[in-house]
């Protein structure tokens, strides 16, 4: 089969060929257009250069507590912000996010937060109740932050510290940070 033009002299290579990763896409997007929005949530707005600041420096500050390859971090979280910016933030440590499903009952997340071997957990305050039984049920410490949404209010905390908190311990521009991202990039390129 003689195929067409398309088909010959134009194997795959770095010039004409880079696979979107969800983290290059990420730098892409702030990179490209840094003042359009990304996320809007209530009346909480961010820009892509903002979203990008902000998963940088969650990567950093979970760096800064340990958190790397071969840790989970779990997340107990509506669609808001901070599961949007953990998404990002936790592969860029190279650690797994464990989203828990926010139908489940308090026995089955204890076993996921044990099984999962969570160091971290991101809860918003509207399964307080959920969280607070599924800890008492876990047989070791994980640090608990709360994601403190702006669209409910009166929520009890677990945590030790917010979610803003958290960011505040980190860098925007921390080298981990983008060190990740560029290698996430060659590891890609060299994979095809």
């Amino acid at each position: 089969m003689a195929g067409t033009i398309f088909d010959h002299n134009l194997d795959k290579n770095p010039a004409n060929y880079a696979p979107l990763t969800p983290l290059s896409f990420l730098e892409r997007a702030a990179y490209v257009y840094p003042q359009r929005t990304s996320v809007i949530h209530g009346g909480e707005r961010y820009t892509w250069g903002e979203t990008y600041a902000r998963c940088r420096r969650l990567a950093s500050a979970l760096s800064k507590r340990g958190i790397g390859v071969g840790h989970t971090v779990a997340a107990m979280l509506p669609n808001t912000p901070p599961m949007y910016e953990c998404h990002f933030g936790v592969a860029m440590t190279g650690a797994v996010l464990n989203t828990l499903n926010t139908r489940l009952d308090p026995q089955a997340i204890a076993f996921m937060l044990e099984h999962g071997e969570a160091k971290l957990l991101i809860t918003d305050g509207e399964f307080a109740s959920t969280i607070e039984q599924a800890l008492k049920r876990v047989k070791r410490r994980i640090t608990v932050v709360d994601a403190e949404d702006a669209q409910l209010s009166g929520a009890k905390r677990l945590g030790e510290l917010t979610y803003e908190e958290l960011l505040a311990e980190g860098d925007p521009n921390s080298e981990f940070a983008a060190a990740f991202v560029s290698c996430q990039r060659e590891a890609a390129v060299d994979f095809f």
